[in-house]
């Protein structure tokens, strides 16, 4: 992580600062007392109480939470997603950031998450088919841990002098610019989060938050693309590590297709009481403007026994409003 535990009152937050000879706390501000209500605002400093990061918030979104693990106080029905039975789940509203990642704690928590959640299809002239934006991040209210600094750039992030200024008679003391309003309005269907899908397997928690990313033409017919993050987390002290994946993926056009493969981009993450989560992102396409995906991860115990954790189902929504694809940070 990139912060040490706070001191004694007032408490004080401190980062570490990789030097050859060991690492050296230095003081990076004031713990505030977390909201119980209400919505943090445009420049509130945290620290993620999962990561560890430091980070600013950009803006808030309101996403429906279906939380598996929760039983709905009215009559289960049975609901069939693409042939998947499960008992039917009452999205709530969430609040969810959009935030900013301090780039010197990018490398601490390289191996935890990636710090390139956010990606954009690129303009129809870039050859590149997908480009992301390092450093940003979607974070749940409950995972912000608020402080106060006197710093006025407290966070390093190329966008944080672009999206922000500093407002002495302000609290927080840091406003938005108008560049920042001007780049949520226009980015905002690929920025924003509408469902987030929580489910609990043997104390391994999965949420997934898909985003639709655009459509784009190719041999005459559409392909619809969303991006989808993953956040794995190990509510128990025992050692798991992931192994496999197994997705089924249904289309709106019929059809059904299955993808097994070795851990997650790439890597076997191990989710141990002292790193219990692991959050990474990826991509799917469609010919269809609408399907759903569901599977499970195989996780290994320490004895070799093997187990299957549920994800939970959810469907990929293109915007009906669409408008122009994103036109990343060119205004």
């Amino acid at each position: 992580g990139a912060a040490s535990a706070p001191a004694n009152p007032p408490s004080r937050l401190s980062a570490r600062r990789n030097r050859p000879e060991g690492k050296v706390l230095e003081t990076v501000g004031v713990f505030e007392a977390p909201k119980q209500h209400g919505k943090y605002e445009t420049g509130q400093l945290f620290l993620h109480s999962v990561f560890g990061y430091r980070g600013i918030v950009l803006f808030p979104w309101q996403a429906r939470l279906y939380d598996r693990d929760v039983a709905s106080p009215v009559t289960e029905k049975s609901e069939n997603v693409a042939g998947h039975g499960s008992k039917e789940v009452k999205g709530k509203t969430h609040t969810y950031y959009q935030v900013l990642i301090d780039a010197r704690d990018c490398p601490h928590i390289s191996q935890r998450s990636q710090t390139e959640a956010v990606t954009f299809l690129a303009n129809h002239d870039d050859s590149r088919a997908l480009y992301a934006i390092p450093g940003l991040d979607y974070v749940s209210h409950e995972d912000i841990l608020p402080y106060s600094s006197t710093d006025q750039v407290p966070i390093q992030h190329e966008l944080f002098e672009r999206f922000l200024m500093y407002d002495q008679t302000k609290v927080p003391p840091f406003v938005a610019r108008d560049t920042l309003c001007a780049w949520q309005e226009k980015n905002h269907p690929w920025l924003e989060l509408s469902d987030v899908h929580r489910e609990t397997t043997e104390n391994i928690r999965v949420t997934v938050i898909p985003f639709y990313m655009g459509m784009r033409e190719a041999q005459n017919s559409h392909v619809y693309w969303w991006r989808y993050c993953i956040r794995l987390e190990n509510l128990d002290s025992e050692v798991v590590q992931l192994r496999e994946r197994h997705w089924r993926i249904f289309s709106l056009s019929g059809t059904l297709e299955t993808v097994r493969g070795r851990g997650v981009v790439g890597r076997e993450p191990v989710l141990s009481k002292e790193q219990p989560a692991f959050q990474y992102s990826s991509h799917v396409s469609l010919q269809a403007s609408s399907g759903h995906m569901w599977g499970t991860f195989r996780f290994e115990r320490p004895d070799g026994s093997h187990f299957d954790v549920r994800i939970p189902p959810f469907s990929l929504e293109s915007n009906k409003d669409e408008k122009t694809p994103p036109s990343g940070l060119h205004w």
